[in-house]
């Protein structure tokens, strides 16, 4: 709370700040700092759940979810596992989901939430998604926006890595329309590279935030003016001061330092696909547009998962296996901001040993 501690107080309330001017969102909305992507995505959909319900008459403080109003829980079939396990802390079942088509990419199908939608009735939230955890794909947000307008659903952004690309200038375009969504979350211990654990969240509707999580007690001196009580944002009494680390990274990088961190690991990202074009055993899965990039080596499984193995255990990167449309695949994520070309090079290097050997 502000009167044990002001300091951490004032720097959050800065650096909120700072991040809805660096991703040019409402800079009225509110921003809490928690442990990661997936307590981010569970304090925003908290703030739906709430916010939806309060709209069809019915308290979920007072009244809790049993005999709740049913919400429309609509996800794309890409869907984060964070959102999986956030709306399973919420009280929504798989059973109960609308799971929404994507395409090759990974992208929810504009056409196909419109269908969607048009079948049901009552209070709704959509999931979209600003980075796909394989191939870094973002859904195409100005439209899943306007059919969310419409349709007076609430929608929520994943942006746990994405979103960040709204601070780069060759980036924002392919994040063109985020800033209609009602809620957003990313993580600062990825592309910022602040230390673990550090997760963003960021709502529109700051007096629907703030009443999902805040608490009273005649034993708790909070602020009866405009100073920041952090607790009221997040689910968490007792943490540590994350904005702080968020604060020192934005104050030492400012807005031009983060469009070059961007834009650099994208970049790098794209050299790393380039370079292994280059073996004719490896074939790059997905269209390259953040700092993910998908391959697969020949035509089986078995071979993919020999080559994971293989660069795994040779020691100069480490990277991850996945399964994408039924296919085994290695999963490259380019986010230290250390990053080198030459880093790029040998991490290729190493791989295209791992194909051979």
């Amino acid at each position: 709370i502000f009167v044990t501690s002001p300091a951490v107080s004032v720097i959050e309330e800065v650096a909120r700040e700072w991040l809805l001017d660096l991703f040019d969102l409402p800079r009225t909305a509110s921003v809490g700092f928690v442990t990661g992507g997936q307590m981010a995505n569970f304090t925003a959909l908290a703030a739906a759940r709430d916010a939806v319900l309060r709209r069809a008459g019915y308290n979920v403080e007072e009244q809790g979810m049993i005999g709740a109003p049913a919400v429309n829980m609509v996800i794309g079939a890409e869907a984060h596992i964070t959102i999986y396990s956030s709306l399973r802390l919420l009280g929504f079942g798989t059973r109960t989901l609308h799971i929404v088509d994507t395409d090759e990419q990974g992208r929810i199908r504009a056409d196909a939430l419109r269908r969607t939608l048009s079948d049901l009735s009552g209070p709704t939230i959509v999931c979209a998604q600003a980075g796909n955890v394989n191939t870094g794909s973002v859904d195409p947000l100005r439209e899943l926006g306007e059919i969310t307008r419409d349709r007076s659903a609430w929608l929520h952004i994943d942006g746990a890595f994405g979103l960040w690309g709204r601070a780069s200038r060759d980036r924002r375009p392919l994040l063109d329309g985020a800033e209609l969504a009602d809620s957003w979350a990313t993580d600062a211990h990825k592309w910022l590279n602040v230390p673990y654990d550090n997760g963003i969240v960021i709502v529109r509707d700051s007096a629907a935030h703030r009443a999902s999580m805040t608490l009273s007690a005649e034993y708790l001196e909070q602020t009866a003016g405009a100073e920041r009580d952090p607790f009221d944002w997040v689910p968490e009494f007792s943490r540590r001061g994350r904005g702080i680390t968020v604060y020192a990274a934005l104050r030492h990088l400012g807005r031009a330092g983060v469009e070059s961190l961007v834009d650099r690991l994208c970049a790098r990202a794209r050299q790393m696909a380039d370079l292994l074009r280059r073996e004719p055993k490896a074939r790059v899965l997905n269209d390259v547009v953040l700092n993910q990039v998908l391959v697969r080596f020949g035509d089986d499984d078995e071979m993919t998962r020999r080559v994971i193995t293989r660069a795994q255990q040779d020691g100069t990167c480490w990277m991850a296996g996945t399964t994408w449309h039924g296919m085994a695949a290695m999963r490259i994520s380019v986010s230290n901001w250390a990053t080198s070309e030459k880093d790029v090079e040998r991490s290729a290097e190493a791989i295209i040993r791992a194909v051979g050997s």
